[in-house]
């Protein structure tokens, strides 16, 4: 559960992944996703924190199974540390449950957010991957985290809705939030080949009208043993690690791990929740 270690460390001094996962509209398996991709990190040796970040319908605990007793709202009013908040998940890998009484990071308070700013500075174990997984949507809060993060995964599915909401997405984090460069992950396909056709409905779409990058980086098939892992309430790739969509998710970690590394300067803790909350780091340093 928690991690009530007293033990305070410096401040870790290198790079962290850190990927929001969103998508235009609900159900399209984005929180499946970021399950599974920040426990395919963890099976491969990283040291990975899952971030819950829709603070309106928390679901990464309920497909883990975990029953946190704290969440980001007791680390914004002081109760607690970050670190006391965190809790274990299958795989080694660690999860920020979601707060969901706050409903915009937006609302709170100067002092609130160079608390919460620094409750991630003093976070006690390292970090190499960090997943944030937004709730669906165009909201304050998914404009917020996306762009807080340095990459931005946007998964989609072949339903008109799914491609036309992903489509406002990319088109209102471009034009309004100077967001440039998104990955395109193509959920629930019969084939890579459907995949990369609905990514070209995409493509075709932002490269007419948007001056962006949209990446295909890759496709999960729809697959049973999927909904099996979620009824078990744990990821397919612990659950089912040799079934098609687990195999799809492994080779998705491996390209990403191919990213370029971040900057020590845009890859620490500090930087994510200062972008965050909107704080230069000046205005609360003292």
């Amino acid at each position: 559960m928690a991690n009530n270690s007293a033990v305070t460390r410096a401040p870790q001094q290198k790079p962290v992944r850190v990927i929001a996962v969103t998508s235009g509209k609900g159900g399209v398996g984005k929180t499946n996703i970021s399950v599974n991709l920040a426990a395919s990190f963890a099976k491969q040796g990283n040291n990975v924190l899952l971030m819950d970040a829709d603070l309106g319908l928390a679901n990464v605990d309920i497909l883990f199974d975990l029953h946190p007793k704290f969440d980001l709202r007791h680390v914004i009013s002081g109760e607690r540390s970050l670190d006391e908040i965190i809790v274990d998940a299958p795989l080694g890998l660690k999860v920020i449950p979601a707060s969901s009484g706050v409903s915009s990071m937006a609302d709170l308070s100067p002092a609130e957010n160079a608390g919460l700013v620094r409750a991630f500075s003093e976070l006690e174990f390292p970090v190499d991957t960090m997943i944030v997984d937004t709730a669906a949507g165009i909201s304050d809060s998914v404009i917020t985290f996306c762009k807080a993060c340095q990459e931005v995964i946007v998964v989609v599915c072949d339903e008109p809705t799914s491609i036309t909401d992903a489509y406002a997405l990319i088109k209102v984090m471009s034009r309004d939030h100077g967001v440039t460069r998104f990955h395109i992950l193509a959920n629930m396909v019969n084939s890579n080949a459907h995949g990369e056709e609905l990514f070209r409905k995409i493509s075709r779409v932002t490269d007419h009208f948007l001056d962006i990058v949209a990446v295909h980086i890759g496709s999960i098939p729809m697959d049973d043993y999927l909904r099996k892992a979620v009824r078990h309430q744990m990821p397919v790739v612990e659950a089912f690690p040799r079934s098609p969509s687990a195999r799809a998710i492994a080779r998705l970690t491996k390209s990403i791990d191919q990213w370029p590394t971040p900057e020590l300067a845009s890859g620490n803790m500090e930087f994510f929740i200062e972008r965050v909350v909107g704080y230069p780091n000046e205005e609360y340093a003292a």
